[in-house]
């Protein structure tokens, strides 16, 4: 989504996370460390998708989603890379894969 006024990318990413999947901030942890910008056109405009991670503290939270969506599901990275369209988002969850094996 999109920064509202007196946000910052990181409120955004929470506020949009509790509109989309009706999660809140406190149910979630964010794990330092992992920050990922993404930079692509659409509709011929440059736009940036920021990625933080966060681990839900419940991981049987139910997930509302909004109307934008139709479902979700929680894969494994190789199906996840599968069900990604595009290559820098299936390099981006190998990374984050790395990332979170080198805290272990």
């Amino acid at each position: 989504g999109h920064v509202d006024p007196g946000e910052d990318d990181l409120q955004t990413a929470f506020r949009e996370t509790q509109e989309e999947a009706g999660l809140q901030a406190s149910q979630l942890t964010l794990i330092e460390g992992y920050k990922k910008e993404l930079h692509y056109p659409v509709h011929g405009k440059p736009k940036t998708v920021i990625y933080w991670l966060a681990e839900m503290k419940d991981c049987n939270a139910e997930i509302k989603l909004s109307e934008e969506h139709q479902a979700f599901q929680w894969l494994k990275l190789e199906d996840a890379c599968k069900f990604a369209e595009y290559e820098d988002m299936q390099v981006t969850l190998k990374e984050v894969h790395q990332f979170l094996s080198s805290k272990e």
